[in-house]
């Protein structure tokens, strides 16, 4: 077992700890695995598309739905007239509308719905539609709407210390700017959604989503009922990223005003191409700042101008924009920084969650102005990186007022620099590149640590639902959404851990809002840590329960009470967990059982941006090497050694596929992953011919992935056990700066190449344009 910490039941079973399959993994390989769209519907299922604005700002001075209602198959047409309740679907401000009025803000916002009896119908009806627009001026970039001062919402100012005085007292002193694309989620699964009529006016909703609560109060909302009329249900996603937690309100409202206007159940699902044109992205920004160093390349201050895309609505900007603001210092300790943030309103969709949630575009910002120290001072940039980190009981303070406590830094670098061959490795490079005139390489070690927990404390909370029936076997059920991420298996393991049952007997069930309410969205790499410890709660519960049954008929003690492998020991006895159940059952026993869960500790004040938001910060760091062509501008990733931080892993195969599968999802967002509108504001990258998203054949010939050993989380977590779908994907950032170094080697000593994300081959040959001499640039 490599020394790893595991959870082991009395009788030797490994139940935590282990490297367990997914438990759909065999569904999935098999095409069993059941989706929204494969759930069987009744034959009168109506099936739903949108009509869609074709300018990205502008007012509509017709809407002539005739020619779409006369289209064969056509059964009905919903606008904003039709929505019973309120026509938004909006979570935090109510700025969204279902369907768009008389002002339409973006290219490929929604105006109206079709319901008709095939998908295809649908399709066609919806381009029937006779629409005027009287254009408007149309904001379409940030720095355009940082010119308008135009902002979705205000913006947010940090200050610690005295950054202007210790800048204009540093020995050193940069300025630059930073430019930070976005990306596509592209999940396999597109959005989706079934609304079902039910008795009495409720209506069942299917619906690929992280967040099955939230889309529950927007349907509610918009049919004009109570929260208890609507139940919506997630077995699994093929994918959510980030891109199913507010944006499936949309698809569900929609389908559920038609379902309620027909009586008729009403399938929405959105074809790729409407699904990359009509829904939100992760935020693209820019920023500018000023640096003052020391010679070792320790900065002094820092002052930062965070800008995002937000698009033509507030959606989760708000706290993204926090979260880019909370991790603006990465690993490193800035004594005097000024942040301000601006959240800036264009004609573009609104911009959503992704994948790190703002805290990848934070780390961007500050791991270019390290290396831009680094390259300033001819320094080896991990030097100056060290230099910065934060330290063991000193210089251990956030700017945002965080404690660092669990700092892991030092070692992980340490461990990965000598496990990566870090130096020899930078040495050859160095002689490689002056060798050969075409192809150059680069080499770059960037560390990660991300704080865990939502930003907002109320969704740091969780519920689950345990039963176990009469023949031993047991039923789970919890507030977090399988995305294929292995939560459901996680916890899982950790139900028949306290319970000292094998993985059979567990089933888990589709979240459903009916069972466990209020729930959070499974996001903010969250969901382990808040359903695992909700569910353990509940096991809990149910095993005491058998354990006062047990001392009461067998005259035992607690303590002499033991569960494992599916048979419980009281005293020298050993009993089969079956027979146990069965004479519970026959006590009358309750076999069923609540838990919940709230994360401690932490605490916010957004005005202020300042006190404890993480429970704990989970860390790693990756060494990546690359190649370019200064020819073509093309990149390839040639090797990459990741060492990160999980705790004491629950599931060691799952965090390693979640390892791997974020890390190349970040180098796909900073290498390929391009985003292009064009000057009406319509986005022109919207399918799989003109968006390149990584693909195996991206994937290094050679890899080195290790889970950090012997580091259990200092936090009472689950099992001891830290959050990893989030923090992997930042590792990527090891990727880009390779690329710059790279790119770097084409110039003289010093010179900063201007490279911007994502690193394609035309923004790399821009780059090495930057640092070459006018004179090569002209041969």
């Amino acid at each position: 077992m490599s020394g790893r910490a595991v959870t082991v039941t009395a009788a030797g079973r490994i139940v935590v700890g282990t490297p367990q399959p997914h438990e759909s993994a065999a569904l999935h390989v098999r095409g069993l695995a059941r989706y929204c769209d494969d759930i069987p519907l009744p034959a009168n299922t109506l099936h739903a598309a949108f009509g869609v604005s074709a300018v990205a700002h502008g007012r509509m001075t017709q809407l002539d739905l005739a020619p779409v209602r006369a289209m064969p198959g056509v059964v009905a047409v919903a606008t904003a007239a039709d929505v019973p309740g309120a026509n938004n679907y909006g979570g935090i401000l109510h700025d969204d509308p279902i369907f768009a009025t008389d002002l339409v803000q973006y290219a490929g916002q929604p105006l109206f719905a079709v319901a008709a009896t095939s998908h295809l119908a649908a399709r066609h009806a919806v381009r029937q539609a006779l629409i005027t627009y009287e254009e408007l001026p149309a904001i379409l970039d940030v720095r355009t709407a940082l010119a308008a001062q135009s902002f979705v919402l205000p913006s947010q100012h940090l200050v610690r210390g005295e950054p202007d005085a210790a800048c204009a007292s540093a020995p050193r002193r940069l300025r630059g700017s930073v430019e930070i694309g976005g990306q596509d989620h592209f999940y396999l699964e597109g959005q989706i959604a079934i609304a079902i009529p039910q008795e009495h006016g409720g209506m069942l909703i299917h619906c690929s989503t992280q967040h099955p609560t939230e889309v529950q109060h927007m349907v509610k909302d918009a049919l004009g009922c109570d929260q208890h009329d609507v139940v919506v249900q997630c077995r699994r996603m093929g994918g959510g990223f980030g891109g199913k937690e507010s944006q499936p309100a949309l698809i569900a409202c929609a389908a559920a005003v038609l379902a309620r206007q027909t009586g008729r159940e009403v399938k929405l699902r959105l074809d790729r191409e409407a699904d990359m044109r009509i829904t939100g992205k992760r935020h693209d920004f820019v920023a500018d700042y000023e640096v003052g160093f020391d010679e070792s390349g320790r900065i002094q201050a820092l002052k930062v101008m965070l800008a995002s895309r937000c698009g033509y609505s507030a959606d989760l900007s708000g706290p993204v924009n926090d979260r880019a603001v909370c991790h603006l210092d990465n690993a490193y300790f800035i004594e005097h920084i000024d942040i301000v943030s601006h959240r800036c309103k264009t004609h573009t969709v609104s911009n959503t969650a992704f994948r790190g949630f703002g805290g990848p575009q934070g780390m961007m910002v500050i791991e270019h102005i390290i290396d831009d120290i680094a390259r300033t001072l001819m320094r080896d940039p991990l030097d100056v990186r060290r230099v910065n980190f934060y330290g063991i009981g000193e210089r251990d303070v956030t700017p945002y007022g965080q404690v660092v406590e669990d700092n892991l830094l030092h070692r992980i670098a340490d461990e990965l620099e000598a496990s990566s061959d870090y130096r020899a490795r930078r040495a050859g490079i160095a002689q490689w590149n002056a060798g050969n005139a075409v192809i150059k390489r680069g080499l770059a070690l960037t560390p990660v640590k991300f704080g865990i927990s939502f930003n907002a404390t109320q969704y740091n909370q969780a519920g689950a639902l345990v039963h176990i029936y009469a023949d031993g076997s047991v039923l789970l059920n919890h507030g977090g959404a399988e995305m294929g991420q292995g939560l459901h298996t996680k916890v899982a393991q950790v139900v028949a851990d306290e319970l000292g049952l094998p993985l059979a007997l567990i089933r888990v069930s589709a979240t459903d809002t009916s069972k466990v309410p209020n729930t959070s969205a499974t996001a903010a790499s969250s969901g382990a840590d808040l359903n695992g410890k909700a569910a353990q709660a509940a096991a809990q519960t149910l095993r005491e329960r058998l354990v006062s049954h047990l001392c009461e008929i067998h005259g035992a003690r607690a303590v002499a009470i033991q569960f494992a492998n599916a048979e419980v020991r009281v005293g020298g006895e050993i009993l089969p967990w079956k027979q146990v159940i069965s004479a519970a059952y026959a006590a009358r026993i309750s076999m069923s059982a609540t838990g919940y869960y709230a994360t401690p500790k932490i605490h916010w004040d957004r005005a202020r941006l300042h006190g404890r938001p993480f429970f704990y910060y989970a860390y790693g760091a990756a060494v990546a090497e690359v190649a370019i062509d200064t020819l073509t501008g093309e990149s390839q990733l040639l090797r990459v050694d990741i060492l990160h931080d999980a705790g004491r892993s629950l599931n060691p195969a799952l965090d390693l596929g979640q390892i791997e599968g974020g890390f190349l999802q970040g180098v796909g967002w900073l290498t390929s992953e391009e985003l292009r509108w064009n000057a009406r504001g319509e986005l022109k990258t919207h399918a799989p011919s003109t968006y390149k998203i990584p693909t195996a054949r991206d994937w290094p010939a050679v890899t080195h992935i290790r889970l950090l050993e012997s580091a259990p989380n200092r936090e009472d977590s689950i099992h001891r056990s830290k959050a990893v779908g989030e923090p992997p994907l930042m590792l990527a950032i090891s990727v880009f700066h390779a690329i710059r170094d790279a790119v770097a080697s084409c110039g003289a000593a010093g010179a900063l190449p201007a490279l911007r994300a994502p690193a394609t081959p035309e923004a790399v040959l821009a780059a090495i344009d930057s640092v070459r001499p006018l004179a090569e640039r002209a041969e």
